[in-house]
């Protein structure tokens, strides 16, 4: 690997571990809601305490994008370019490409989803002898199933550009010599 490639892969594997550092922080951070009644003792609501979870995992979702782009780019979406050297390397990078966009789709989508739950706040308010109001809250496991997600991505991106590289060089594709003389 040349030392071109070797820091696209420190820069992917970087950006991809911090991304999964902050969706277990997102996970830890859970916003948390209790109920209060009013002065009066004739409403119920919802009063939901500050978290950075919403921010963390907004940040572990925008550093996933950055390292598949960041490997996309570099290696110019694998389809466009430089012919690769044929062998086992491109074979396995084309294998690892496509599993890490299945595993990005899925990290991002479970991200995307615990920032949707973390952003909803049921505020309502009720009469004090009907049912209190349902305080939804992120379900427990949504931010870590990114962050699982988003650590299996980082190590099958770094492991298809490492690939990738390695097919990578200067293969000539052989041309074909057809003819009607007989000294080819």
């Amino acid at each position: 690997m040349v030392a071109g490639s070797t820091t696209v892969l420190a820069a992917i594997l970087l950006v991809d571990l911090v991304a999964f550092g902050l969706a277990i922080g997102a996970e830890q951070s859970r916003p948390t809601a209790s109920l209060e009644t009013d002065a009066r003792n004739e409403w119920t609501y919802c009063r939901y305490h500050p978290d950075a979870s919403t921010g963390m995992g907004g940040a572990a979702l925008a550093l996933l994008l950055v390292g598949q782009v960041v490997a996309a780019a570099a290696s110019r979406c694998f389809c466009c370019g430089a012919a690769l050297r044929p062998g086992g390397a491109r074979g396995c990078a084309l294998m690892l490409f496509l599993s890490s966009w299945l595993t990005f789709i899925i990290a991002e989508a479970c991200l995307l989803a615990g920032l949707v739950q973390s952003a909803y706040h049921t505020g309502y308010r009720t009469v004090i002898f009907e049912n209190p109001p349902d305080c939804e809250t992120v379900r427990r496991g949504t931010f870590g199933a990114g962050a699982a997600f988003a650590l299996i991505t980082g190590v099958l991106t770094g492991s298809y550009y490492y690939c990738f590289s390695k097919s990578r060089g200067s293969y000539q594709r052989p041309e074909a010599a057809i003819g009607m003389s007989r000294f080819q």
